[in-house]
């Protein structure tokens, strides 16, 4: 298991459109993926549950991967987060 921390720097947060696209991502591995703000811990592969955190901007969020190529999706969810401007 591997999990990493992120600041969020959008000024809107993570709001619905970016975080449709992280869950796609998401979804496209066969991984237990979750992503927590605040003690809340929900299913990275739900758009409901990830727009459920709120997270504002400076918010900061932890993602755990559980699969057998944690390091190579931790490295692509974190490239996507890159890609939508979620983070620096």
């Amino acid at each position: 298991m591997m999990k990493k921390t992120f600041k969020i720097i959008d000024e809107a947060g993570m709001h619905a459109r970016p975080a449709s696209k992280l869950v796609q991502t998401a979804s496209s591995f066969d991984a237990d993926l979750t992503i927590s703000y605040k003690g809340k811990d929900v299913d990275l592969k739900s758009v409901m549950g990830v727009m459920s955190l709120g997270v504002p901007q400076n918010g900061e969020i932890t993602i755990e991967v559980d699969a057998d190529d944690e390091k190579n999706i931790l490295t692509t969810l974190e490239e996507k987060l890159r890609e939508l401007a979620l983070i620096d």
